[in-house]
């Protein structure tokens, strides 16, 4: 009797973890507004600062609302880890010379990554998704403070770029055309908002290529436990969330446990079906939360640094 020869069927997480390759990782953090969520930041930071990140990013709130948390949140970064901190910037509720200052402030503590973004209206204006209106004194948008940035010092300057288009957008291609203009600025990086629909991300990776636009372009990646909060944040930011992501969470809005676990299940095979595109950088969106994000992080090939030899002798 001749036996069928052997199927090897395995899945996309499962072939990430026989890859010898080492992809980057970054985390964004929010700067805390309470000592329990400052506790619960620097937990995150100690968990996480082991897998030797390429940056972390620190957020800016609508209107600038976090202005003072983030530049503390910052240099606490500076000064109490080896980390590499990404500065929030955007252009509202702030004249040219006030952020020209800030920025030759990143500078002289030590800053080289600033994201540059042109931020959402302060809440008391429509707040995220409102109507944002320039300052007549202050840069207009991404594209002017990613020139100032530049202009100032070398720093590398991060941007969002919007894979279903920036919510007021008129289309796709447009969004294309406005993220040539920052990279002429300046800008060395793009990180892509958070999304759920891979097939959308990839095509507009290649419409971008296609545009002749060469930087790096990394995915934004948000694990999900909160589904009610994601349908909110979804909404401001115009994401599409599939059917059966919204399947797999009915139901659980009072079992915590389960939603983790889906949560990192859904967000790992995301990951690891970028990877297998050739993906080799991922941003994650912690929500100030260390333990989701390690795990992916795990199942992607990233595991502690080991300390040098000098290092674990001292």
């Amino acid at each position: 009797m001749t036996l069928p020869p052997t199927r090897r069927v395995i899945g996309p997480v499962a072939r990430a973890g026989e890859r010898t390759y080492r992809p980057r990782v970054s985390f964004e953090f929010f700067p805390p507004k309470t000592p329990a969520m400052e506790e619960s930041l620097w937990q995150a930071i100690t968990r996480l600062a082991p897998l030797d990140p390429a940056f972390v990013s620190v957020t800016y709130g609508a209107g600038g609302s976090t202005r003072e948390r983030t530049h503390r949140t910052v240099k606490r970064i500076l000064d109490e880890t080896t980390l590499k901190p990404a500065a929030h910037l955007t252009c509202v509720g702030a004249s040219r010379d006030e952020v020209d200052e800030v920025i030759r402030e990143y500078w002289e503590t030590g800053v080289r990554h600033i994201v540059s973004l042109r931020g959402d209206p302060p809440p008391g204006e429509g707040g995220i998704g409102g109507v944002y209106v320039p300052r007549a004194d202050g840069y207009a948008n991404a594209t002017e403070l990613t020139k100032a940035v530049r202009g100032i010092a070398p720093f590398e300057v991060l941007v969002g770029v919007y894979p279903e288009k920036h919510p007021e957008s008129p289309s796709l291609e447009h969004d294309i055309d406005v993220l040539k203009q920052k990279v002429d600025a300046g800008a060395t990086l793009g990180i892509s908002q958070f999304f759920f629909d891979l097939d959308a991300f990839l095509r507009y990776v290649d419409k971008v290529r296609d545009a002749g636009i060469t930087i790096p372009i990394v995915p934004g990646i948000m694990p999900v436990t909160n589904f009610a909060g994601l349908k909110k944040m979804a909404a401001a930011c115009q994401t599409a969330i599939p059917s059966w992501l919204g399947n797999l969470f009915d139901g659980l809005e009072h079992d915590a446990e389960t939603r983790r676990l889906i949560a990192c299940s859904v967000a790992a095979e995301m990951c690891a079906k970028l990877q297998e595109q050739g993906f080799e950088d991922f941003h994650f969106y912690t929500l100030n939360r260390a333990d989701l994000v390690y795990a992916i992080c795990r199942v992607l090939g990233v595991r502690e640094v080991s300390p040098a030899p000098a290092e674990a002798a001292a």
